[in-house]
């Protein structure tokens, strides 16, 4: 499957799943790599321990560490992911609620991966994410899905 394929099958995922939280607002890996470095943003990897530790987005932190030091964030812009954007974009119609201003990532780790996103593991730099079978093997080339 070609890469642009890829990138229109994670969309439509997205766009279905969109339908459980319509109200939330989200933005795109390119809207994400573009935000400028001055601003206060904290991205949120919410999957499970099990996938953060094949890699996380480079400089993300996972939800339990967000909420437990919330007090930290005040002010900043969360921007949260996970696979493919459903379950973030719950943790994020949450976080709306308690009055965070927070930013589901479109297409999540793998729409990351088609901007050329950095992702790191325990040891450092990786270009491996993990995905939920071979159904969603999505990822850019140039990365490992594992699963």
């Amino acid at each position: 499957m070609s890469d642009e394929a890829k990138r229109e099958r994670i969309e439509a995922i997205y766009r279905k799943s969109k339908r459980s939280f319509p109200r939330i607002a989200d933005l795109t890996a390119e809207e994400l790599q573009g935000r400028p470095a001055e601003e206060k943003i904290v991205v949120v990897d919410v999957r499970s321990p099990e996938e953060q530790a094949v890699s996380m987005i480079d400089g993300a932190i996972t939800s339990r560490e967000f909420e437990a030091r919330l007090e930290a964030y005040e002010g900043a812009t969360v921007v949260a992911y996970c696979t493919m954007g459903h379950r973030s974009g719950l943790y994020v119609q949450g976080l709306q609620s308690r009055g965070w201003t927070a930013l589901n990532l479109v297409g999540a780790i793998l729409a990351w991966t088609h901007v050329g996103g950095a992702l790191a593991d325990g040891d450092g730099p990786t270009r491996m994410v993990h995905v939920w079978g071979r159904q969603y093997n999505l990822a850019a080339d140039g990365y490992e899905a594992v699963w």
